[in-house]
C-alpha cells in the first residue's frame, strides 16, 4: 500500500514538474499569432575571427560609408568624401575601380546625399538627393566607361514624402521606408509602395504600434517573401508585415516598454538574408559620458529571426556596426564599422 501511495506522489511530482517546465517555457516566449513575447534571446554566438578587413590602399572611406552590392561592383557611398561621393570597388577582389557623383550645388552635382536604391536588371543606381529633392540616376556601365560622367535626373520628389532606403522592383514599385515631414524640426518615418513613374506613395495599413507616439526605425523589404520589417530604435520591438500592406505581427524583447528615450538604442539597421531576417542590436544607452566627454556607442550584435519573427540566435561580431548590406550571391554581409577597419564583410556561410 505504501510502495503504491509513493509511485503514485512521485508520479504527481513528475506530471507537476514537466507542466511547470511547460508553463515556465510558455510564460518566457508568451505569444499569440501576431503578438510575440520573447525574454531568452541568449544564444550567443561569437562571429569576431570571421570579420574580415576589407583593404583600401587606393580608396580610403570615413566611417559614414554605406555599402551595396550592383552586379560585380561593390558600391559605397560616403558623404564625408571630400570630393566624389560613391566608390565603386571589385566585389570579389575589392580593387578599387573608380569614384563618382560629384559633390556640390551645381548641376548634376549632389548636395545632400541620402540611400542608393539599386536596378540590377537594368544595371542601374538611383541616388537621393535630400538638398535638391530629387534622384539621380547613374548607369553602372556608363560610369565604369567613363571618369567624367554625369548622372540624370530620375525623379523630382515633393519634398513632404522623402525616400530613406528603398528596394526597387521596376518603374511602377518600389518599397521602402519615407520620411513624412510633419515641420522643420520633426517627422514620421512611413513604410509604403512607391511608383517611381507616377510618383503615387502608399503607405502600408499599419502605421506604427498603438502604445508608441513617437516612431523611429529602419525598416528593409523583401519582394521574395513578401514582407517587410520595421526595427524600432528606441523600443525592444519589431514589426513584421505582408508587403500587400498588411500587419503579420510584433515581436517584444524582454526590455519592452512603451515609453520613448532617445538616450536608450535597441534595434538599428536591417537585412533580409534569404529566409531570415537579421537585424543589429544594442540594447542600452547609445550615449556614454566619459572623463573625454560624451561618446556614441554603436551595436556590435546581429539578431537573427525567422520570417515569422521567431528568435534564432545572436551573432557577436566584437566590432561596433554603423551600416550593413546583405550580399546574396556570396551570402555575406558587408559592414561598415566604427573602429579601424572601416569596411569588412562577414561570412554567413555555415552561420545562417
Amino acid at each position: 500500500m505504501k510502495r503504491k501511495l509513493v509511485h503514485k506522489v512521485f508520479t504527481a511530482i513528475s506530471v507537476f514538474g514537466v507542466l511547470g517546465v511547460f508553463i515556465c517555457n510558455w510564460s518566457c516566449t508568451q505569444s499569440s499569432g501576431t503578438e510575440k513575447h520573447q525574454k531568452n534571446r541568449n544564444k550567443v554566438i561569437n562571429v569576431r575571427d570571421k570579420v574580415t578587413k576589407i583593404e583600401m590602399e587606393e580608396m580610403p572611406v570615413s566611417d559614414f560609408a554605406d555599402p551595396y552590392i550592383l552586379g560585380n561592383c561593390l558600391i559605397v557611398s560616403d558623404y564625408k568624401s571630400p570630393d566624389k561621393l560613391i566608390h565603386i570597388l571589385d566585389k570579389h577582389t575589392f580593387k578599387y575601380i573608380t569614384s563618382t557623383g560629384d559633390k556640390g550645388e551645381g548641376p548634376q552635382e549632389i548636395a545632400n546625399m541620402g540611400s542608393i536604391g539599386i536596378n540590377e536588371a537594368d544595371r542601374v543606381f538611383y541616388v537621393t538627393d535630400h538638398g535638391k529633392h530629387e534622384i539621380f540616376s547613374f548607369y553602372l556601365d556608363s560610369v565604369l566607361a567613363d571618369p567624367f560622367y554625369a548622372p540624370t535626373e530620375r525623379i523630382k520628389l515633393d519634398g513632404m514624402l522623402s525616400p530613406v532606403t528603398y528596394n526597387y522592383v521596376n518603374d511602377t514599385l518600389s518599397i521602402g521606408l519615407f520620411w513624412k515631414i510633419l515641420s522643420d524640426a520633426d517627422y514620421t518615418p512611413v513604410v509604403a509602395r512607391w511608383n517611381m513613374k507616377t510618383g503615387e506613395i502608399v503607405p502600408v495599413k499599419y502605421l506604427k504600434h498603438p502604445e508608441i507616439e513617437r516612431k523611429r526605425v529602419s525598416a528593409a523589404a523583401s519582394v521574395k517573401n513578401g514582407l517587410y520589417v520595421e526595427s524600432y530604435w528606441h523600443h525592444d520591438l519589431i514589426t513584421i508585415g505582408y508587403l500587400n500592406g498588411d500587419f503579420k505581427c510584433n515581436i517584444y524583447g524582454e526590455k519592452w516598454d512603451n515609453k520613448t528615450s532617445n538616450s536608450n538604442v535597441y534595434f538599428r539597421d536591417a537585412v533580409f538574408c534569404k529566409d531570415k531576417i537579421v537585424v543589429t542590436y544594442l540594447g542600452k544607452r547609445r550615449l556614454i559620458k566619459g572623463a573625454n566627454g560624451i561618446t556614441v556607442d554603436y551595436p556590435t550584435k546581429l539578431m537573427v529571426f525567422d520570417l515569422d519573427g521567431n528568435y534564432i540566435q545572436t551573432l557577436e561580431t566584437g566590432h561596433p556596426i554603423s551600416h550593413f548590406y546583405y550580399d546574396e550571391e556570396d551570402n555575406r554581409l558587408f559592414l561598415t564599422l566604427q573602429d579601424d577597419m572601416l569596411l569588412a564583410y562577414l561570412d554567413l556561410d555555415g552561420i545562417i
